[in-house]
């Protein structure tokens, strides 16, 4: 899709009503939509703490609907637009509260997405049941879906586990509530009853996005998915139909803060999307030389010697990087995590990993050399 399809909407805050604006769009024209829709609450009465003070709670009109099937229409509406916006590879989130996630995520699936996962977001400080006549509501859940079936999306797998401490990201996301500093209020009061952490959105757009693609928020509010997009490399597109969170969410987005730093700073390569690279190709392009010794595992004796054709010998015995370490290991074995080079630059052993990292930066600089030198 040409890039000048999205001109007037992209990195934008645009109002007005959702169900009239998303049509406008072009078709298959952004990465991943996050939704954060009326929750149809159904609030009765005003609520007050023990106190005796009242409690700002959602009652605004944008969460008012007549009936159920009121409410499910209009989730229908929207949701079918995004579905048409979204790439055929896009994603989308969507989040809510018991009051209306189930009727949401059937919406979803006769629509044609298919669901990827549910997380939980547990709030580390929920508002309690100030009545004493339910249960703490403590959690909120995300349904993320892709739009078609079968069709590759993006999941930055490597990125989220390194996010947590090197172990896989699982599907409870233990977040605070927007409190603090981050609240935005005006004359004293919360500028919006339902404003997001930032905390959330930034783990939904990482764990979800690259650099560069281009987020849809159907109910933009006072504009988080906007500023973690900006912050983060992306682009946005706002719809909030509310002029006082537009304005609110314009004023935020002209502070925001955007890392200027290039794009492979925002996310852990996933080792599987990256170039192949036979040990045999550095060995012919020079980045280790036949004959030079390579040793098994850090620390130890044990060594083999390079062939010129990528192969060694060890032991008398000959074979590929992979076929030796898993003979010397007796049993699986990746020959790149268990050789290592002499390295006379840092005085010590190196993994072979290394060389390999250097041979694709070095054709990474190689083709984009190219590219300059022949436009």
């Amino acid at each position: 899709m040409p890039e000048d399809m999205l001109n007037g909407f992209r990195d934008q805050v645009i109002q007005g009503n959702s169900i009239e604006i998303l049509p406008t769009l072009p078709a298959e024209s952004v990465d991943v939509v996050f939704a954060d829709p009326p929750y149809n609450l159904q609030l009765q009465g005003d609520l007050w703490r023990p106190n005796v003070s009242k409690v700002d709670a959602v009652d605004e009109d944008w969460d008012k609907f007549e009936t159920l099937a009121a409410y499910d229409e209009f989730t229908r509406r929207w949701l079918t637009e995004c579905r048409r916006v979204l790439k055929p590879t896009g994603t989308l989130w969507v989040i809510g509260s018991y009051h209306n996630i189930f009727r949401v995520g059937r919406m979803l699936q006769d629509l044609g997405f298919w669901i990827l996962n549910d997380i939980v977001w547990v709030k580390s400080n929920p508002m309690p049941n100030f009545r004493g006549v339910r249960f703490t509501n403590a959690h909120e859940t995300l349904l993320w879906a892709q739009k078609t079936k079968g069709e590759k999306y993006t999941f930055n797998y490597h990125a989220m586990k390194a996010l947590n401490e090197d172990l896989q990201m699982r599907s409870d996301w233990f977040l605070p509530i927007c409190t603090g500093v981050e609240r935005i209020k005006e004359d004293g009061r919360k500028a919006h009853p339902t404003q997001k952490p930032e905390a959330l959105l930034y783990r939904v757009i990482l764990s979800s996005s690259n650099p560069g693609d281009v987020i849809l928020d159907p109910f933009f509010g006072t504009g988080t998915t906007g500023a973690m997009a900006k912050k983060l490399q992306r682009h946005f597109i706002g719809i909030e139909v509310e002029p006082r969170y537009v304005r609110v969410a314009r004023k935020r987005l002209s502070k925001s803060m955007q890392f200027e730093f290039d794009a492979p700073l925002f996310f852990t390569p996933d080792p599987r999307r990256l170039e192949r690279v036979p040990f045999g190709t550095l060995v012919e392009q020079g980045f280790i030389q036949p004959g030079d010794a390579l040793f098994f595992g850090k620390e130890g004796d044990l060594k083999a010697t390079v062939q010129a054709d990528g192969a060694l010998v060890c032991q008398g015995e000959r074979g590929s990087i992979h076929a030796l370490a898993r003979q010397l290991k007796q049993g699986p074995a990746n020959g790149w995590d268990h050789w290592f080079y002499w390295d006379a630059a840092t005085n010590q052993r190196e993994p072979i990993n290394k060389l390999r990292d250097q041979y694709r930066q070095h054709a990474d600089w190689s083709r984009q050399h190219k590219k300059q030198t022949y436009r």
